[in-house]
């Protein structure tokens, strides 16, 4: 059996997150532009910003991602953490390997002092709100949002 790792990305690591970050976006039917994704990279790599990124490796492939984004809360003292992305590879999936994608955002935000990590889904990922419901509370909330383009 192979082992998984899973770590924070480096800037070697942008070819083998580029194919992971494009399934995501077939996944959700999105398409995000070359100019956003380059931009969304490099803050990445830049330690004053507070976007971070982690790939999960088995047999030295990338085989999943996940994102995640401090910001401030006017309800704690200590930031939240976003899991903005979460993304594993077809054929992949349901083998643990989101979850431990989730755990890594766990103990990186416990590590940074935050005081919660959340995240949303689409109703209709509801393969992913299985292991959601096993590993967090669901909040009850409703999203809504205006678009700016």
């Amino acid at each position: 059996m192979s082992t998984l790792t899973i770590r924070a990305i480096t800037a070697a690591d942008h070819a083998a997150w580029l194919p992971l970050w494009q399934g995501y976006q077939r996944f959700y039917k999105t398409v995000i532009s070359d100019e956003t994704s380059d931009v969304t990279w490099q803050r990445f790599l830049d330690g004053a910003e507070p976007m971070n990124a982690a790939l999960a490796w088995q047999d030295g492939k990338a085989i999943g991602l996940v994102h995640f984004i401090y910001h401030r809360s006017t309800w704690t003292v200590g930031n939240y953490c976003y899991l903005q992305d979460l993304y594993v590879e077809d054929g992949i999936r349901g083998g643990g390997v989101g979850r431990q994608l989730i755990e890594h955002v766990y103990v990186a935000a416990k590590a940074a002092g935050a005081s919660r990590v959340h995240w949303l889904t689409h109703e209709t990922n509801t393969d992913a709100m299985h292991l959601y419901d096993k590993i967090a509370d669901r909040s009850g909330f409703v999203q809504y949002r205006k678009l700016f383009t």
